[in-house]
């Protein structure tokens, strides 16, 4: 996770969120979406890398800048469960999907 420290801070771009092609063009998609956000709220999406299906990255902003983001499995029984994940899955992810994870970053904030 300290490869995405560097978006923490960063202002998101409200208007690429809002384009799913743009967003699946990183294997991601837009689960939840505050339209329009409040001061303090979590947009939620979701991927699939390797053998981890129904990933999930929740990013919460504070006056539309990012604050704190999660990646967690969706429970398939109960969409609202998130479970966290290990550190080998953390791991897993960045070692089979680093640009495509950062370049996703670099989409959606300013």
């Amino acid at each position: 996770m300290k490869r995405l420290k560097k978006y923490v801070g960063k202002e998101i771009d409200l208007e690429n969120i809002k384009n799913a092609n743009g967003l699946k063009d990183f294997g991601f998609n837009c689960r939840y979406l505050p339209d329009p956000p409040e001061d303090f709220d979590e947009f939620e999406f979701g991927t699939e890398v390797g053998e981890l299906k129904n990933l999930g990255l929740i990013v919460t902003v504070e006056s539309m800048k990012i604050v704190k983001f999660f990646f967690g499995l969706i429970d398939p029984d109960n969409p609202d469960i998130i479970k966290p994940l290990t550190e080998e899955q953390l791991k897993s992810i960045f070692d089979q999907a680093e640009s495509t994870v950062l370049g996703f970053f670099d989409y959606i904030t300013k």
